[in-house]
Formats: structure tokens, sequence, C-alpha cells
């Protein structure tokens, strides 16, 4: 479904993805791990296309993306849930969904606020409220849920257990396995190897930019000596 080749990414002079290559299968959930600095966010910017690549394809559903306009590959249905947690502060939990809304798309899930509020029943409690008056937590949560308003085959998740409480991210777990169920196929970015155990099918590991492992959870449990080189802090 998602295919990456060769890719090189840039910040300025700076080479931060170096011929980096691996692919997404449908309704796979996949965890992109390394540590601080290994190239995640860039990972996931450029099959955005909000950092485009030098060199490279980036190809979803069989088209070659790369160099399109983010709007234009968001519209394909890829939705993207920044580590920033973007939401309108000012606006309520309802009011932000609203903003996420988009028209139905053919083989995927069309999402209403209810779905939306059964699967996050914080945000159900808490839907008058505006977002800054969320936790950290909670802001994640109205971040995914406003991505799913745009009723996406594909979601990115940047580091959607980083800085929030245990409970949620146990929460934030069953979400993920949640999406699944329903279809989608998701890849997210990770340094916490143990949630990455509890949601995902497949990993990839990172480091300087270029992948260093690529395999099952089983596969990357046999063996230690990757976990210990590429995710030990």
């Amino acid at each position: 479904m998602l295919e990456l080749a060769d890719i090189n990414s840039f910040y300025g002079k700076a080479h931060v993805l170096n011929n980096l290559s691996f692919q997404v299968a449908r309704g796979q959930v996949v965890a992109l791990l390394g540590r601080n600095g290994a190239g995640k966010t860039t990972t996931m910017k450029s099959i955005m296309q909000l950092v485009q690549p030098k060199s490279g394809q980036v190809t979803f559903q069989g088209q070659n993306i790369t160099g399109w306009p983010a709007h234009r590959v968001a519209k394909l249905g890829l939705g993207y849930v920044p580590e920033e947690r973007r939401i309108f502060t000012d606006l309520t939990v309802l009011e932000n969904l609203e903003v996420g809304r988009q028209a139905p798309r053919d083989g995927t899930v069309t999402w209403t606020q209810d779905m939306l509020f059964d699967l996050f029943p914080n945000l159900a409690e808490r839907r008058g409220n505006r977002g800054k008056a969320l936790s950290g937590g909670e802001q994640q949560m109205l971040t995914i849920a406003r991505t799913l308003m745009g009723n996406p085959s594909f979601v990115l998740l940047d580091e959607p257990s980083e800085g929030i409480a245990p409970v949620i991210v146990e929460q934030m777990a069953r979400v993920i396995q949640q999406l699944k169920a329903e279809g989608l196929t998701v890849l997210l970015s990770e340094q916490n190897l143990h949630f990455a155990r509890a949601v995902a099918d497949c990993a990839v590991i990172i480091e300087g930019g270029s992948q260093k492992f690529v395999g099952t959870l089983a596969e990357l449990n046999a063996q230690p000596e990757i976990r210990d080189a590429y995710l030990s802090v």
C-alpha cells in the first residue's frame, strides 16, 4: 500500500534520510523505531511531502506521490498525526472535530462524532470543553480523532505515546488495535518498544536515517543484539 524506495531527505545541508526503503502492506500496523534523532519524524514528513525528498520515490496505492503538494497527498487518504498535538486551543472538542470533517471516501470507514466518542470516551465527557482545558493525553486523542474525521485509509502517528500518562498510553494502544480492526493501515513512530509490541505487526528500525532492521516483532524479540544496538538508551 505504501512503499519508500531509496529516500534521501535533507534539512538544508543536513542529510537526514539515507537511501531509506521499506513497505507497509494494507491492513498492517507497522512501528517505525529508533532513538531520538534517528530520522523518524523526517520519515513521516517525507511520506506526507512536508519534507520533499531530494531523491528516491514514495508510492501510495500504486501512485508515485513524490513531489506532490501535501494537501494533495492527504486527499488520497493519508492522515498525519504530528507529535506536536496541533489542536485549536480556543475551539471546543466538537468544533475541533468539525474542522477535520471530510466527505466519505470509497473503501474506508466514514467516521462520525458518535463513533469517535465511543473510541475516545474521555473526549465524549469533555465534548464542550475548549482544547486548552484538555490534558496532554486528551489533546493527543483529539488530534487523532480530528484526523479520523477526514476518513483516511492510512494513518501516520508520530510518537503517539510520548509524554502522556501510562493510563492514556494503554487507551492509545486499544485505539490503534481498533483502527486495525476497522481496516485502517497504521504507521507509527515510537521509541517505546513495549508500546510497539502491544500494537504492531512489524517493525522498521532506523538509525542515522538508514534502515537497520525490517521484520516482525517476534523476529525482533529473537534478536536482542539488534534491540540493544539501536534501541537501548
